[in-house]
């Protein structure tokens, strides 16, 4: 499968990396009463901030953004919901650390929620901050309330190869090479590359103008640690260990035809064969940032499904 010239492994590394950053990248208008309480905290892989009051929810961005893709639905939610909003360490404005580690960040939030005795808190997650919470409630179920992903997956493979067949020693390869090529770059070239993808991210010039100043900001190495991660962790066959209620809200608005909407959609629905409780909706619509594209159906799927597990 993966014999090829050099010219054309070059071509299908870029292509992977156009196609990851595209599907996996990822204006609080409160008022100040509702959020007087705010308080900020640092850990060593994320950074949180701690607001409202009711039922604790944590928020997880995606991969080289931070907690201000969540100001629409934190509007939403402020006045019946405890919100931990992360930020995690590399990604837009948050400093890098020297060691970046998704599996530790998966830790140190287990950590967080037993320090802080949070109990059972709703995950909400967009792109790596979904995954992150499939990832949490399979290998702690009896910690971890409802997850709501935002356009992230089990395994980001088969977003890849369109084939669930797809399997992490199969991308073992490009995944290295990814990592390595994130670790060589300038924060110019980061940029650049970046660019290439913004038309799949979002629709509109403002909302790819909101990605793409996160994206500025974002360290490549911490990036690139965080690809690799992903391509090389299949939570398939370990979600059927959750307990609590699943919802995927999949966006398939870069797609062009129904042909490729409804192939899309049945990635997504192969993606949680083990898990057939959860709940999949998919806007048709809207691009990988949802919150940037649709926030009012977001914001209204998110407040029902909520809403029917209380």
């Amino acid at each position: 499968m993966f014999k090829m010239t050099k010219a054309k492994k070059a071509e299908v590394l870029l292509r992977f990396v156009a196609v990851f950053t595209a599907t996996v990248i990822f204006q609080i208008a409160v008022n100040s009463k509702a959020f007087a309480g705010e308080q900020t905290a640092s850990h060593n892989q994320f950074r949180v901030e701690v607001s409202g009051a009711g039922r604790p929810i944590i928020l997880i961005p995606g991969l080289m953004s931070d907690s201000r893709i969540w100001d629409s639905l934190a509007s939403s939610l402020s006045t019946h919901y405890e919100l931990h909003k992360i930020s995690v360490a590399g990604f837009a404005a948050t400093p890098a650390v020297t060691e970046p580690s998704i599996t530790e960040l998966k830790t140190q939030l287990l950590s967080y929620i037993h320090q802080r005795r949070l109990h059972k808190p709703i995950i909400i997650g967009h792109s790596l901050g979904g995954f992150m919470g499939l990832w949490l409630a399979s290998s702690s179920p009896n910690a971890i309330g409802p997850v709501i992903s935002v356009d992230g997956l089990p395994f980001i493979g088969p977003i890849f190869t369109r084939s669930n067949d797809t399997t992490v020693q199969s991308l073992a390869a490009q995944a290295q090479q990814i990592k390595i090529m994130y670790s060589n770059m300038s924060q110019q070239q980061l940029i650049e590359q970046s660019r290439y993808s913004l038309s799949v991210q979002a629709s509109t010039d403002a909302a790819k103008a909101k990605v793409m100043a996160m994206i500025e900001t974002s360290d490549p190495t911490t990036s690139g640690y965080a690809i690799h991660s992903l391509m090389s962790h299949d939570l398939r066959q370990d979600i059927a260990n959750i307990a609590s209620p699943v919802l995927l809200l999949g966006a398939s608005g870069g797609f062009d035809s129904d042909s490729q909407k409804t192939m899309v959609e049945t990635l997504y629905k192969q993606q949680l064969s083990h898990l057939p409780h959860a709940q999949l909706t998919m806007n048709t619509q809207a691009r990988h940032f949802i919150m940037f594209d649709d926030p009012l159906w977001l914001n209204q799927q998110v407040i029902q499904f909520l809403g029917a597990q209380l």
